[in-house]
């Protein structure tokens, strides 16, 4: 039999509560104080699940979930909270709060089966279930005790439709996390569109955010549907969220108050159930102190705050990350020596898993021939020097090989009156060879080091293109 715990003051809930349960043959405890909660010898009775309120008169639930868990760790506990109070359920599940429910009851069902999935939850399927959906989403958990504390909180936020603030620095990986919270959403099969606030002037922000009418402005040559508009009922992710002007912040504001936005140029009022993401790396809560944010703004997207950690506080993280990035490449039988990981690790990563994956890339693409990667191999920012002779290959530097070959020929026949083919055959092959190499290169920039990508937008077979790097070889 299951025992279930309801800790609420309303006499009236605990009285349904008890019903509800008993009629679905679990045994039902209900006290009304936390006075009464302590009176339990939690030695001798034993408990399935709890349902607590946060509110109580003569204590904080928190304090009876955190003597819950300490009694009885394997203890599900459901925290039960109005909406006003969700910020102090969320601090809820980081002390061990399985999941919220907001008061009042508006679903009965929902709530039943909301504590019978708690109930017949395996935390190690559903952490290997985590663990994958993580992976899938580009987002690598690995044995830092930080990722994953976040990974699980973040997926217990994803299944409720509340704002979310990721904070974190540059390079930690705040987009792949909010990506992951929408997989791990209901919300998965709806569009999930992400823009950077800090990249787009204000006029086209706003234009990109909730669209415009056709001669809106100059250029608006046709209606177009805004951010808003396009995720529907999936998710948008505001990336750089401080960098909005104040006047972005305004509307923003609006959307998450009203749900309601207006495209540029109309007059007409659209809806949104679009869930907002926002992600930042500066502290919003010293942005709104310098007055660089609004205060409200913040509030109304501060639901739930996720710190994503930089690289140099889970550094036992490198070597997964290391091997995630090389099999991207699709260079999996690339591996690194203990002594290029030890190297890996020893620095501070200031610009986190993006330097990571820069230096990765570089390292793969500077040493082609290789099968084990040694410290040596490996150019950090500190110790930088590429052996690069000549800037990267783009279009205009093939354009200038052709117009330089072409005129040689043209001086050679007007002075000589005469061509010797054969000099001009060995020309072509070196010409060949030389546009072909600079074309491969200019791939391989455009894909960050992906041979397989690479050939397959040259459409060449990576045999092909391995020749072509003098890599005659590799098979």
């Amino acid at each position: 039999m299951i025992h279930l715990l309801v800790v609420d003051d309303e006499k009236e809930v605990g009285t349904f509560l008890s019903r509800l349960f008993t009629m679905k043959g679990y045994h039902v405890q209900v006290v009304n104080s936390g006075k009464e909660f302590h009176q339990i010898d939690f030695n001798q009775q034993r408990f399935d699940a709890a349902m607590i309120d946060l509110k109580l008169p003569d204590c904080n639930g928190l304090s009876l979930l955190q003597h819950l868990k300490q009694k009885q760790p394997r203890c599900k506990a459901l925290i039960m909270t109005g909406y006003s109070t969700v910020k102090t359920a969320v601090e809820a599940m980081k002390l061990g709060a399985s999941d919220y429910m907001e008061k009042p009851f508006v679903d009965i069902e929902v709530l039943e089966k909301q504590l019978d999935n708690l109930l017949n939850e395996n935390d190690d399927l559903n952490q290997h279930f985590i663990h994958n959906l993580a992976k899938e989403s580009g987002l690598i958990v690995g044995e830092s005790l930080l990722m994953k504390e976040l990974i699980e909180m973040a997926f217990k936020v994803a299944q409720k439709s509340v704002n979310v603030l990721i904070e974190g620095e540059t390079g930690s990986g705040k987009e792949v996390l909010s990506r992951f919270i929408h997989s791990a959403s209901t919300r998965s099969h709806e569009p999930f569109i992400g823009i950077n606030c800090g990249a787009i002037s204000e006029s086209l922000l706003e234009s990109e955010l909730f669209g415009h009418e056709k001669g809106a402005f100059t250029g608006a040559t046709q209606q177009r549907k805004g951010f808003f508009e396009i995720a529907g009922n999936g998710t948008l992710f505001l990336d750089e969220i401080a960098e909005a002007s104040p006047a972005i912040q305004v509307k923003l504001l609006r959307v998450l108050e009203t749900r309601e936005f207006m495209r540029v140029g109309s007059s007409g009022t659209l809806r949104t159930n679009a869930r907002l993401v926002a992600a930042s790396n500066e502290n919003l809560q010293q942005a709104v102190e310098k007055n660089k944010f609004r205060e409200d703004l913040f509030y109304r997207l501060n639901v739930v705050t996720l710190d994503i950690p930089a690289l140099r506080n889970r550094k036992e993280d490198i070597p997964l990350l290391v091997r995630h990035l090389v099999e991207r490449t699709g260079q999996a039988d690339i591996s690194f020596s203990n002594e290029a990981i030890e190297k890996l690790r020893r620095y501070d990563w200031p610009g986190n898993i993006r330097e990571l994956s820069n230096v990765i890339m570089r390292t793969l693409t500077l040493t082609d021939h290789k099968q084990e990667i040694t410290a040596n191999d490996i150019l950090l920012s500190t110790n930088q020097v590429i052996p690069i002779k000549k800037d990267p290959p783009n279009a205009q530097s093939t354009e200038n090989h052709l117009e330089e070959w072409r005129k040689k020929l043209v001086a050679d026949f007007n002075e000589k009156d005469e061509l010797m083919l054969e000099e001009i055959l060995m020309e072509i092959k070196q010409l060949e060879s030389t546009i072909g190499k600079e074309l491969v290169m200019q791939a391989l920039q455009k894909t960050y080091g992906n041979r397989n990508e690479a050939a397959k937008r040259l459409q060449i077979s990576l045999r092909k293109l391995r020749y072509i790097l003098n890599e005659k070889n590799q098979t």
